[in-house]
């Protein structure tokens, strides 16, 4: 099989799909790679060492997809990406479907084969492709919230970390999943007071067991999270249901119970995010304000640290990415459950159910078994 890693081209989005040792693993297995000139200079990664990995340099990304058979990407085609893709192409990036009707359309126009990170799930409810990008959105929700406290950044001037005879930040984390357990280490980190809200008896109970004593595990329903909103300086948007769009708890009226100068940090936008007032940003214009509350929604946070999340994201990917190249992509499904999770397009139909009920699109909808 031939594997094509074109450059991103998402606002600042540093990040590549492929790092040297995952093409040379591709390599290894007997197939051929091929990557954009410059793919990797934001994450730090030379073209040479992508040749020393055995990787093949192409001009253009238009070379690229048009030669591969599988891309492997970190996010999802933008539409000048789309006229790029091709019919029964694989692709393998974080899609996002959910959020995105346009790129769902397409995507079914195309009748490409679809692999999202997002949603391929181990037995035990893990998210193994999302659990890196998870963990370093989530441990950079308080550090933007912090900074965008600051007066000169729209804030209401108030350090998280207090000072003697100053109280620190109250931040509220809404969801405790990997997002949320990781927002609420950083902000403990900083000495803030930290509430996180979940529904799950079990989560709360393990996030009791293993938090800092600044960290207070909560049962989320709407009064609890009503009266959290008027005492947070930082709010943390950290729900997650794999997949599917997120339910909007943070309601535009509730912004009128929160501290003028307060920040909303909604790491679920990609999803759809949390927040009703949400709407997707980037890193060149992060925030914008809603009734006196500043919203930072940026929808690839990690691509600001994105070494790091390169190589993260990259030593996850590869063992499903081997496993979709040497079987194809219909026998590495049928035989590993969780990586048939992550199936979400088969030429032109939607195999993962949250997707089509996202958008009314019931009858487009295809158990995974009836295509594979």
């Amino acid at each position: 099989m031939r594997i094509g890693c074109p450059k991103e081209v998402k606002d600042n989005e540093f990040r590549v799909g492929l790092t040297p040792a995952a093409a040379r693993s591709y390599v290894d297995a007997g197939h051929e790679v091929v990557v954009e000139k410059g793919a990797g200079t934001g994450s730090g990664i030379t073209d040479e060492e992508y040749k020393a990995a055995g990787a093949k340099i192409l001009d253009t990304a238009k070379e690229v997809w048009s030669t591969a058979d599988m891309i492997v990407k970190v996010k999802e085609p933008l539409p000048q990406e789309y006229d790029l893709m091709r019919e029964n192409q694989l692709i393998y990036t974080y899609f996002h479907f959910a959020a995105d009707e346009t790129l769902t359309k397409t995507c079914l126009d195309k009748k490409i084969i679809a692999v999202a990170y997002e949603t391929v799930q181990e037995a035990d409810g893990s998210l193994p492709l999302l659990r890196p990008m998870s963990t370093i959105a989530g441990r950079m929700a308080c550090l933007m919230g912090a900074y965008y406290l600051g007066k000169p950044h729209g804030g209401m001037g108030l350090l998280p970390t207090g000072v003697p005879g100053v109280a620190p930040a109250n931040i509220l984390v809404i969801g405790g999943g990997g997002v949320g357990s990781n927002a609420a280490r950083v902000g403990a980190g900083l000495g803030a007071k930290v509430t996180i809200l979940d529904v799950s008896p079990k989560v709360l109970e393990n996030l009791t067991q293993i938090m800092p004593p600044n960290v207070f595990p909560l049962f989320s329903d709407s009064h609890t999270l009503e009266a959290e909103l008027k005492e947070a300086d930082i709010v943390v948007g950290a729900v997650l249901i794999p997949g599917a769009k997120t339910p909007k708890l943070v309601r535009k009226e509730h912004l009128k119970l929160m501290k003028p100068g307060s920040v909303i940090v909604d790491v679920a936008i990609d999803q759809g995010g949390c927040a009703e007032t949400s709407k997707p940003t980037t890193h060149s214009d992060p925030v914008f304000v809603v009734d006196g509350v500043v919203h930072y929604c940026v929808a690839n946070m990690p691509g600001a640290y994105s070494r790091t999340a390169t190589f993260a994201l990259s030593n996850n990917t590869i063992r499903y990415g081997l496993q979709i190249a040497n079987k194809g992509v219909e026998r590495a499904c049928r035989e590993n459950p969780a990586l048939s999770k992550g199936l979400n397009m088969y030429k032109g139909v939607i195999t993962y159910k949250p997707v089509a009920e996202a958008f009314g699109m019931e009858d487009l909808y295809k158990p995974l078994e009836e295509v594979i």
